[in-house]
């Protein structure tokens, strides 16, 4: 695997073919593969939470979401071969599981714009016979395993009856929630934290325009749409270059 390390912050730095091969990999592993999308506002979360950039540095496969990463790499003298961001990783994931007939898990914010009963309706109208089911809980409440375990699919301790696992609480909540599983998981392949892939994916927000993808510009549309965002904006177009242009 192609790795480079970021100030202290390890990337894996793949084609799109490889992206793609990995995940299939995954799906095949015993052991459950954490999946982090990592852009700059998540970054400098890392720097500044020991946990959390653990959990990144040990996840088995850590994917450059947002230009700013793409601008540190050239910082340092490399270059990034691909951007993935969350909801395309997403499709490519459920396109996998329908493909395979796998059992897809969603764990939602109970406090987020989307439940994951309605992420499931909007997923089903492209890959109908695709088996899913899910769970709205607290991501601020820090019992995840009673969380799970109380949920309407009857989970026993030690067994979660599905292949795939993906999680929409936002940094650094669903990074921390899905290695928490690790202690008793033994059935999931493949987990991944989404963010706000279940908005995308219901239309609630609309994506940025093709050309805005284009030129990493996904930023500005964000905050066209979602003003409230503008602090998080802020660290990354703002906070982040400067980390990165002062480094050494």
């Amino acid at each position: 695997m192609k790795q480079v390390e970021i100030l202290g912050v390890r990337i894996d730095n793949l084609s799109k073919k490889e992206i793609f091969l990995e995940l299939e990999r995954i799906l095949g592993e015993s052991e459950m593969g954490q999946i982090v999308t990592i852009n700059p506002e998540i970054f400098l979360k890392a720097k500044e939470d020991e946990v959390l950039l653990k959990i990144i540095n040990n996840s088995r496969l850590v994917l450059a979401d947002g230009i700013g990463l793409k601008f540190a790499f050239w910082r340092f003298g490399k270059h990034l071969r691909k951007r993935m961001t969350g909801i395309d990783l997403t499709w490519k994931i459920l396109e996998l599981a329908n493909q395979k007939n796998l059992k897809v898990l969603l764990v939602a914010n109970r406090s987020g714009l989307t439940t994951w009963e309605e992420a499931r309706e909007a997923i089903q109208k492209k890959y109908p016979e695709l088996y899913i089911s899910g769970v709205n809980i607290d991501p601020l409440a820090g019992h995840y395993d009673k969380s799970i375990e109380l949920s309407n699919f009857h989970v026993k301790e030690g067994h979660i009856p599905f292949d795939i696992l993906l999680c929409n609480f936002g940094a650094p909540y669903q990074e921390k929630f899905i290695a928490s599983l690790n202690r008793w998981n033994n059935t999931v392949h493949l987990a991944a934290g989404i963010g706000g892939s279940f908005e995308f994916i219901t239309k609630k927000i609309s994506r940025a325009p093709k050309v805005f993808r284009i030129l990493g510009l996904e930023w500005i549309w964000r905050l066209i749409k979602q003003p409230k965002r503008i602090r998080r904006i802020l660290r990354a177009i703002i906070v982040f270059p400067i980390r990165i242009l002062f480094s050494k």
